[in-house]
């Protein structure tokens, strides 16, 4: 699925977790964890010496989409 996806999602619209918690009026934080680990989400990391690691999430539009119709659909422990 990791090159498929990949190929698929590239050009798409990519939504930040605030765009993303704008739309779904959740929190930032809720939706980071919502998608931090969910396949198809581009994550950028970065460390600074002596501080923490940042990470800039992009969630295309497709991924986001799945993970909205896996929540509304009743489904809290699967993908």
């Amino acid at each position: 699925m990791g090159t498929t996806q990949t190929t698929s999602t590239y050009l798409e619209r990519h939504l930040t977790v605030a765009d993303l918690a704008s739309l779904w009026n959740l929190s930032e934080d809720t939706v980071r964890r919502l998608f931090v680990d969910e396949p198809g989400v581009v994550t950028i990391r970065r460390s600074r010496r002596r501080a923490r690691v940042y990470r800039s999430i992009r969630i295309p539009e497709s991924v986001a989409r799945r993970v909205h119709e896996r929540l509304t659909n009743g489904d809290s422990h699967g993908r």
